[in-house]
């Protein structure tokens, strides 16, 4: 048995091997997908931490004008003074910027490490449920072409 992506239980027994070839074919797509989804959720946790503790950096600095490297492309920094330690400015997505305190800034990159590791690891259990899909196809697939007389194929 097999779930599709509409819920729906097929039994693999009775489907032909081209049917079976392109349901497999399906479902490593789907598996591929998911797993470049799973990578890229991994890689924005992974920049919210970085950001989290540039923030907690800052905690316990003086005002005096703190010298820090700015990005101002993926590969170039400039050097630039923080004139005020107590608030910084957290890009909250689609253009939008928003003045934080320092507490609030950490508070709201923490959340957003959990919401992704929430739902990285309900996608992780999408991608193990699809693998045991496929390897359960394979054997079907297996059956079938052991099954054929030698002199078909």
């Amino acid at each position: 048995m097999a779930t599709t992506e509409q819920g729906q239980q097929i039994d693999l027994g009775d489907l032909d091997l081209p049917q079976l070839q392109q349901i497999k074919q399906q479902f490593e797509e789907e598996l591929s997908h998911l797993t470049q989804s799973y990578s890229q959720l991994r890689g924005a946790q992974a920049r919210f931490n970085d950001c989290r503790d540039s923030v907690e950096s800052l905690k316990g600095e003086k005002a005096d004008d703190k010298t820090i490297l700015v990005p101002l492309t993926s590969s170039l920094y400039v050097p630039g003074k923080i004139s005020n330690v107590e608030t910084v400015i957290v890009d909250v997505g689609t253009g939008y910027y928003v003045e934080k305190s320092l507490a609030d800034a950490a508070k709201f990159y923490k959340d957003k490490i959990e919401y992704i590791k929430g739902s990285a690891a309900k996608l992780q259990e999408t991608i193990t449920s699809k693998q045991s899909n496929v390897r359960a196809l394979v054997n079907v697939m297996q059956d079938k072409i052991q099954a054929q007389p030698a002199g078909s194929a």
